[in-house]
C-alpha cells in the first residue's frame, strides 16, 4: 500500500510525540483552556485530550511496528491521523490562544501532510483488494449515511446565520472540517466502495477509524461531565455512543474481511500456482 515506510514512520512517530505532549498538558490542567474555551466545552476539550493521548500511543506503537506488507496497520494509522487533523484542526481553526496553540497548529499540518503525502505513495498492487459484495455494499451504505445525515442538519444550521449575519462564538470550525473535508471523503470513499474500486476499499475503513474516536470522544465528554460540576446529558450521551459503535463495527468488520496481497507474498512469488 505505501511504499516509502520510513518516511511515514518518521511522521507517525513526531505527531504521535507533539499529541502526546499536547494531550497530557490539557489532562494535567485543564485550565488551560480557560478564557479560550467556554465554560460548558471543557468537559468536552478534556474527553478530546483524552483520546488524543491515546490516540498518540497508538500512532507511535504503529510507527514502531508497521512494515510495507502490514496495510491494515496502515489504514489504522491513517485513520488515526485524520482523527488528530480533525481534533486539532478544531482547536486552530477556533483560536485557543493558549501556550500550546503552536503545538496544536503543527500536529495539524503535520496530520494534513502526512495525510497527503500518503494519498501520493499509495499503491494498490497486484491483484487490487477485495471485499466481499455483501460487506461492501453494507460498509459503503453506512459510510454514506453519514453525508446524507449531516449536509442537512449542518447546512440548516447555517442557513439562519447566512440570513443575519451572525457569527457564532464557538464550534464553528466543526461546520468548515465537516463540510469541506470529512463528509466528502464518506461520500467519496462510500461511492468507490460500492464501485469496488481498490481506493474505495482501502481508505473506507481508515474514516471509519477517525469516526469512531472523534464521536467517542463526544460520548465520554458526557461521562466526564461530573468532574467539571456539570450534568451528564442522556440526549447527548446515548447518539454518541451509538454512532461511534456504528464506525467500530463497520470499521472492524471491513478490516477484518479485507484481502490485502502483500508485497513481499507478490516478490516471493507465494501467490503463484504451485
Amino acid at each position: 500500500m505505501l511504499t516509502h515506510m520510513n518516511i511515514h514512520r518518521i511522521l507517525w512517530a513526531v505527531i504521535g510525540v507533539l499529541t502526546l505532549v499536547a494531550a497530557a498538558i490539557g489532562l494535567g490542567n485543564p485550565r488551560i483552556y480557560d478564557r479560550i474555551v467556554n465554560e460548558n466545552l471543557i468537559p468536552g476539550a478534556y474527553s478530546q485530550d483524552l483520546l488524543s493521548a491515546l490516540s498518540a500511543f497508538g500512532l507511535m506503537y504503529l510507527a514502531l511496528t508497521a512494515r510495507i506488507d502490514r496495510q491494515k496497520h496502515q489504514i489504522i494509522a491513517l485513520g488515526l491521523m485524520g482523527y488528530l487533523f480533525y481534533a486539532y484542526g478544531i482547536y486552530v481553526i477556533e483560536r485557543a490562544y493558549n501556550g500550546l496553540y503552536l503545538v496544536y497548529m503543527a500536529i495539524f499540518t503535520l496530520a494534513f501532510w502526512s495525510l497527503v503525502y500518503a494519498g501520493a505513495d499509495l499503491r494498490l498492487g497486484l491483484p487490487k483488494p477485495a471485499l466481499s459484495k455483501t460487506l461492501r455494499l453494507v460498509s459503503a451504505s453506512g459510510a454514506i449515511l453519514q453525508p446524507l445525515i449531516f449536509y442537512p442538519l449542518w447546512i440548516g444550521m447555517l442557513l439562519p446565520l447566512m440570513r443575519t449575519g451572525e457569527q457564532i462564538d464557538s464550534i464553528y470550525s466543526i461546520f468548515v472540517l465537516d463540510l469541506c473535508f470529512i463528509m466528502p471523503a464518506f461520500l467519496i470513499l462510500s461511492v468507490l466502495t460500492y464501485r469496488n474500486h481498490g481506493i474505495g476499499l482501502l481508505l473506507l475503513p481508515a474514516i471509519y477509524v477517525l469516526g469512531f474516536t472523534l464521536i467517542f470522544s463526544l460520548a465520554v465528554g458526557e461521562l466526564v461531565k461530573p468532574m467539571f460540576n456539570a450534568a451528564l446529558s442522556p440526549a447527548a450521551f446515548w447518539p454518541a455512543l451509538a454512532l461511534s459503535l456504528l464506525f467500530l463495527v463497520l470499521g472492524i468488520l471491513h478490516l477484518s474481511k479485507l484481502q490485502v496481497v502483500s508485497p513481499k507474498a507478490l516478490i516471493t512469488g507465494s501467490l503463484l500456482p504451485h
